[in-house]
């Protein structure tokens, strides 16, 4: 995307240190859904009632000054003035990716109007079952599938958000991105979840080195016509390649929410500062990093490593010349060496073998047990 690559430029040609690429922007924190994985939404009522003002939200992007702003929540399509908060966005030329589980997109897409500015970033946790065991509700899966189907009849930009925690099945998440690449979506989002710490169920959550398998058994050998809005160098990082370990960047996504500006990043909350400014000068940036904070260490999600890979692919020939590469041949998904902790082997050709499990449901929603048959 230009509006990115010319936003990495111009702050790599004034040697700006620490600069942002995406906004996220939560307007409110309600949602019609209660996922056990999610740690977002455990407020008091009286802050789930409250919502960012259209003007508030404005003064945020921009502050802040990113080209893309993405619209998390809680649900977005629940605020009261979620249509004049996108026209706002879209009037100043921002790429807007309004988050959603569609529930109530049907009823509210003619609050919208095609444009490219605007894409609707669907959560879907893979297929039916999965998803709608992840959300703790049946039926939600197929209420999606409908809203998504008439989002691209009505000329909609559709992507599609997936949150892979312990016990998913590689050979089902990549039947579902067969699915979702059938039905036309633009192209998907995948990640593994972070460990928020309010979530209701701490048990599903991925630990790195069984993240880079989980992902290894994924993404390798991909299917023809499989479309990641992601940058492939990323993915690269999820599976575990070599010259991929990295580091994230957490300024890249900042957040602004009900209480300001939350340092240090979308995952974490330990305070808010008042500005943009304060946000990024006042932070010790030093602090956080999966070797140096505890909170860290298991994190590989797209809100903190997205924007490493972007920088490295505008960062040095080497890192742009890997992102042609990645972007006209495909990611790099064949490796020489074996992953500590990866749950399937790659054998010569660099196919991993994906073993039969088992699946059993606990009695905490959103949590999912396998075992491995020997």
């Amino acid at each position: 995307m230009w509006a990115v690559a010319s936003h990495v430029l111009k702050n790599k040609l004034t040697r700006k240190k620490r600069y942002p690429l995406v906004l996220m922007l939560e307007p409110l924190f309600r949602c019609n859904l209660a996922c056990a994985g999610c740690g977002k939404i455990q407020y008091p009522g009286h802050i789930l009632k409250q919502e960012l003002t259209p003007e508030q939200c404005f003064s945020a992007v921009d502050e802040c000054g990113a080209p893309i702003v993405s619209i998390p929540g809680g649900e977005p399509l629940m605020h009261s003035n979620i249509e004049t908060i996108v026209e706002g966005l879209v009037a100043r030329k921002k790429y807007v990716y309004l988050c959603t589980n569609a529930i109530v997109l049907k009823e509210k897409i003619d609050l919208f109007r095609p444009t490219k500015y605007l894409t609707f970033s669907v959560h879907m946790d893979g297929l039916e079952e999965e998803h709608d065991f992840a959300v703790c509700r049946e039926g939600v899966y197929e209420d999606a599938l409908e809203a998504i189907k008439l989002a691209l009849d009505r000329g909609f930009r559709v992507t599609t958000n997936t949150t892979l925690f312990e016990g998913a099945e590689p050979g089902r998440v990549r039947e579902f991105f067969d699915e979702m690449t059938e039905l036309g979506v633009e192209g998907m989002m995948v990640s593994p979840g972070y460990s928020y710490s309010k979530a209701p169920d701490q048990g599903s959550f991925l630990h790195r080195d069984r993240t880079r398998g989980l992902f290894r058994r994924i993404l390798s050998a991909p299917r023809k016509g499989w479309r990641f809005n992601q940058s492939p160098l990323f993915l690269e990082f999820l599976m575990g390649n070599e010259g991929r370990d990295y580091h994230c960047t957490p300024w890249g996504n900042p957040t602004y929410n009900l209480f300001g500006w939350q340092k240090p990043c979308y995952l974490l909350q330990e305070g808010y500062a008042e500005t943009f400014d304060e946000l990024m000068e006042a932070t010790d940036w030093e602090q956080y990093g999966h070797e140096r904070n505890d909170k860290c260490r298991d994190c590989m999600v797209h809100s903190g490593y997205e924007a490493t890979a972007v920088d490295q692919t505008f960062g040095s020939l080497r890192g742009f010349l890997a992102t042609v590469r990645a972007t006209f041949l495909g990611y790099r998904w064949t490796e020489d060496r074996e992953d500590e902790g990866s749950s399937g082997e790659a054998g010569g050709a660099g196919i991993v073998e994906l073993p039969a499990v088992e699946r059993t449901q606990v009695a905490t929603c959103g949590s999912v047990r396998t075992e491995t048959k020997a």
